[in-house]
């Protein structure tokens, strides 16, 4: 598939998956979920983009990438932490385990780097030494490799607000979770990403940074849930450039979310401007950047569906088989 003939799938980007008949509906950012009354959860991934709190365009085809990345990270990890899913009925659909999910995200980080007003980058420019509550050196550049690994928490904002910064004592202050669920998040965030890093490095590429959510069961277990190791919850760079890039000055070779992040950051301040309507050949390099970063991450080639089919009306018959055959 090359980029001429992903503009066959410009009308089938997935903006809401809502199934009216499927209980208690709850919209993300950029999934839309339904609880089942035996603890399940039906998560149905669309091709919405969000940054700087705000929906930015649909992707297509982004939905089903993001499932099926997380899928192959899911899969990989598991052996370190217990995660949240059940099943895939179809590409863009995961049943899973029903979780209270903590409001935490725990992001971890390896560089300098980040364009929001949650990343590390910003206040270190502003002056800022003591972020996270995490004391960095003078005298990084732009995109340096931080000295050590470092956790740095945010809020787990609802849709349309805003994460917020915090460190590990005032996460424990304000009581959003115990000392020893803290212990727990921590160990399992460092070691999850030490394996990201290293699946990366296998395929050529750098894991920046990344974020995970974790919820827990009622009987208190913790579990990975939401995505892991995405182009959306995570940046990544080409090793191979990297050296050369930094040495220059230049911004690293990407190819995550920071790709539309650039160019609304280019065009507008995304957290007071209006967002300029990105334009349909921009849409469709998204995608291409996407697809791209799937069969890199995973070494998989990407499943194209048939163009001329409506994805939500087959994700509503998938569910309605799945469901019917008593899974």
């Amino acid at each position: 598939m090359t980029f001429a003939r992903l503009d066959s799938y410009l009308d089938t980007a997935i903006d809401e998956a809502r199934i009216p008949e499927l209980p208690h509906y709850y919209r993300g950012k950029v999934r839309d979920n339904y609880d089942l009354p035996d603890g399940r959860r039906i998560i149905l991934a669309t091709d919405r983009i969000s940054a700087f709190d705000k929906i930015l365009a649909a992707i297509p085809l982004k939905g089903q990438v993001l499932t099926q990345t997380a899928r192959y990270g899911f899969e990989q990890t598991r052996d370190i932490c217990p995660n949240h899913i059940l099943a895939y009925p179809d590409p863009n659909i995961v049943i899973a385990k029903r979780v209270k999910i903590l409001p935490v995200e725990m992001v971890v980080r390896d560089y300098l780097a980040g364009s929001t007003s949650t990343s590390i980058l910003m206040p270190y420019k502003a002056g800022q030494r003591t972020i996270y509550g995490v004391r960095l050196p003078e005298g990084l550049r732009d995109n340096e490799k931080l000295p050590h690994t470092i956790l740095t928490p945010t809020t787990k904002a609802d849709y349309g607000a805003h994460d917020m910064p915090l460190s590990p004592q005032e996460i424990l202050e304000k009581g959003l979770v115990t000392e020893a669920q803290w212990a727990q998040l921590s160990a399992y965030a460092l070691a999850l990403f030490a394996r990201g890093r290293d699946l990366a490095r296998a395929r050529g590429l750098i894991l920046v940074d990344t974020k995970y959510e974790f919820g827990v069961t009622e009987d208190g277990t913790i579990l990975l849930a939401d995505e892991i190791h995405t182009p959306d919850s995570s940046r990544y760079w080409r090793a191979e450039s990297y050296d050369l890039l930094f040495a220059q000055g230049k911004k690293p070779e990407s190819f995550d979310k920071d790709f539309i992040r650039n160019w609304v950051v280019a065009r507008c301040d995304p957290y007071k401007d209006p967002i300029p309507k990105i334009p349909s050949e921009f849409i469709l390099q998204t995608a291409q950047v996407y697809i791209d970063a799937f069969e890199t991450i995973t070494g998989q080639s990407f499943a194209y569906p048939p163009s001329d089919e409506n994805p939500v009306e087959r994700m509503t018959r998938t569910l309605q088989r799945f469901l019917k055959a008593g899974h």
